[in-house]
């Protein structure tokens, strides 16, 4: 079967005198914006091209069905189908979601807290909310102060959309009001007679919060706050006390926090500081105090200052604030949480994350930390504030996740959970490791791998190399069970914690963002150097992978070093980075300039973009197996930049490797929402590294 052939149309823009040609412009339907509620509207002569797209993989891959039937049920298999988590107390309750035999929604419930074994009572079930929906996924289930009421949002597009609704948990039904194109999700006032909650606007921009009264028409929702700004992004939460609901607006190196009384929330909203620019902070509250997460002052890793409460309501700003845990260059502080007589803060230092737990009462400090090479800690906050347990996550490339209890006084430990394989999984089979790579300027950075114990070192193993690397978004070291079908059959499985995330603090992230994007490049294609020099693997044997961000990511070294790599995954890949970062009606545009530039007003910007733009630097030239995936309603890298991508390799490249574009025509940024059903996507593209990528299909232009 040929590869489909995208028309060129003639599309030229001119940019601070620069001229871009973009002949497959025409892949962007003009009311995108339809298409995200309603994917039937879609132009027939895109439909057209994109389904013959999906025909030409699906034919490619067809000698594949087998094995990916065997990859989906080794991956099923590992999961515990009726799993839970561990159910959270609040109050008279304690709240908790699980599974089904055979169910791909989680489903909501309750239990008695003084009976943890009592009576479930189910709040929202999630597959039967989704039956008959091609698409559907939950955003959120959220219960109000008194237990009365659930509010829960869902997506049945793909597109990121949410509707609103509000159950009555005595009867278990619905209310009639309905509430669309929301964000996710809400936030109660404390007497659970108000439901905050953030509309989307037409081009997908969180920009106005509203105050919902319950049983009352939604058309009837009063107006709290607007943001204007195009280039920031809102949500609205909870401080852990409940005392005071947060708006919060930033985008990706500024931000600005409003307060509501949750107990008056017709009041209107307070600010805490307002934004400036590059100044980044985040709000909880104790008693007469808040206590503030903040690089002000250069503390680039970020430290807590404090402040009077009422003082602080009274003169917005940042004058009166006043160090309580100082900035340590090289310990980035990630997050924090307060209780009635503890602080708990989650930090990255020397590259591994650690909790510190802190007594209000005298600043006493002490540490939870783990002995392994490389993990991931997860802390979840809790419902409760006047407690003494915290709950964290841990978890290695070895270890399945383990959840605790841990009690801030005493120190005790209680293994809550601990994730089960149902296939079975000897941890002492396999290895893990924490590597250093050498930068070409130097930068050392750090790899984590794993692999079975019994694979040889000598050069001949497979390798899959994971990457991401922007926003500051770190990739954890931690348990994933789909990448021991590829581990078992003696891959080298490995994370490059390259620049662009925050994996060695916040300068590892500033030193991979805008001017220094490249790095991030760099770094990733030093990691695969390093692993052939150690004799994990050849670079005939590497195939890369990355989503999203990380696609670009994937784009971009195919660019650079394509005899780097055998194959590439590019999971809804962001490669037409110029054309998005210059379209300012796209959903992310504005808000993204902080992290990549803004082209439209920097000639700067503009230049430095296109010299690395995935789709704007494909040449005339060999390139690895390339496999793109994209979603027809992702409103975050739309589905017209895979596409683009994948017709202009084709139009360009002059080697006979296999080149392939999927597009899920039901869903959108995450691909298939069903828990089984995103197991058949791994399924899919681990099949393409473990065969396909070494076909050659007929690509030569």
């Amino acid at each position: 079967m040929d590869a489909p052939r995208a028309e060129k149309k003639d599309h030229t823009t001119l940019h601070h005198g620069f001229e871009k040609s973009d002949p497959y412009h025409w892949l962007r339907a003009d009311n995108w914006q339809e298409v995200m509620h309603d994917p039937s509207v879609l132009d027939a002569d895109i439909r057209s091209y994109l389904e013959a797209e999906n025909a030409y993989t699906t034919a490619q891959m067809a000698d594949t069905e087998d094995l990916q039937k065997v990859l989906f049920e080794e991956m099923k298999g590992r999961i515990k189908q009726d799993d839970s988590s561990v159910p959270a107390p609040d109050g008279p309750f304690a709240y908790a979601l699980k599974y089904v035999e055979g169910g791909q929604h989680p489903v909501f419930y309750r239990v008695p807290r003084t009976e943890p074994d009592g009576q479930q009572e189910i709040l929202l079930d999630g597959d039967k909310e989704a039956e008959g929906k091609a698409y559907f996924k939950l955003a959120s289930a959220t219960h109000s102060d008194d237990h009365k009421w659930l509010g829960w949002a869902y997506d049945d597009k793909g597109s990121e959309y949410f509707t609103l609704k509000f159950r009555d948990l005595t009867t278990g039904k619905d209310q009639e009001e309905v509430i669309s194109n929301t964000s996710g999700g809400c936030v109660w006032s404390a007497d659970g007679r108000y439901a905050f909650y953030v509309e989307m606007d037409a081009n997908h921009r969180p920009s106005k919060l509203y105050r919902h009264e319950l049983g009352t028409p939604p058309s009837t929702a009063t107006l709290v706050y607007e943001e204007k700004d195009a280039g920031f992004f809102m949500s609205v939460g909870r401080t852990q006390s409940g005392r005071f609901i947060l708006i919060d607006i930033h985008d990706h190196e500024t931000s600005e926090v409003w307060l509501i009384p949750a107990s008056d929330p017709t009041a209107q909203p307070t600010l805490i500081a307002a934004r400036e620019t590059g100044i980044e902070y985040s709000v909880e509250d104790h008693d007469d105090l808040l206590y503030i997460l903040t690089n002000a002052g250069e503390a680039e890793d970020f430290k807590l200052v404090t402040v009077p409460l009422a003082k602080q309501l009274a003169t917005p700003g940042r004058d009166q604030w006043a160090d309580l845990v100082p900035h340590v260059p090289g310990c980035l502080i990630l997050s924090f949480c307060t209780y009635k007589n503890h602080l708990v803060r989650l930090e990255r230092f020397e590259g591994l994350p650690r909790l510190v737990v802190r007594q209000l009462a005298d600043g006493a400090e002490h540490i939870i930390a783990f002995e392994e090479e490389a993990y991931s800690l997860g802390f979840s906050a809790g419902y409760e504030f006047d407690t003494t347990t915290i709950r964290f996550t841990y978890s290695s490339m070895t270890t399945p996740a383990r959840v605790y209890d841990y009690d801030l006084e005493s120190r005790d430990r209680r293994l809550r959970k601990e994730q089960e394989v149902p296939s079975g999984h000897t941890p002492s089979a396999y290895v893990t490791r924490r590597l250093q790579a050498t930068a070409p300027d130097g930068a050392q950075v750090p790899v984590t791998v794993l692999y079975k114990r019994d694979t040889p070192l000598d050069g001949t193993a497979p390798c899959l190399l994971y990457g991401y690397g922007s926003y500051g978004i770190s990739i954890p070291a931690s348990f994933n069970s789909n990448a021991l079908s590829l581990v078992d059959r003696g891959y080298i499985y490995a994370i490059a914690h390259i620049r662009g995330g925050k994996d060695k603090g916040f300068g590892w992230y500033k030193n991979g963002r805008r001017e220094f994007k490249k790095n991030t490049f760099t770094d990733f294609i030093a990691a695969s150097e390093h692993l052939v020099e150690q004799n994990f693997t050849s670079h005939d044997r590497i195939v890369a992978q990355g989503g999203s961000a990380g696609g670009m990511l994937m784009g971009a070294v195919a660019n650079m070093a394509p005899d780097h790599f055998k194959g590439i995954i590019a999971e809804v890949p962001f490669v037409d980075v110029l054309a998005t970062m210059l379209d300012e009606t796209l959903p992310l545009t504005p808000p993204e300039w902080p992290e990549w530039g803004n082209p439209v007003a920097d000639p700067n910007a503009y230049r430095y973009i296109a010299s690395y733009s995935p789709i704007d630097n494909v040449e005339a030239k060999d390139y690895p197996a390339i496999f793109a995936l994209g979603g027809l309603t992702d409103p975050r890298v739309t589905y017209w930049e895979p596409a683009k991508w994948v017709a202009t390799l084709r139009e360009k490249k002059t080697d006979g490797n296999l080149l392939m574009l999927r597009t899920n025509m039901d869903a959108g940024h995450g691909g298939a929402s069903g828990r089984f059903d995103r197991l058949k996507e791994v399924a899919l593209v681990y099949a393409f590294a473990l065969g396909p990528v070494d076909k050659v299909g007929s690509q030569i232009s």
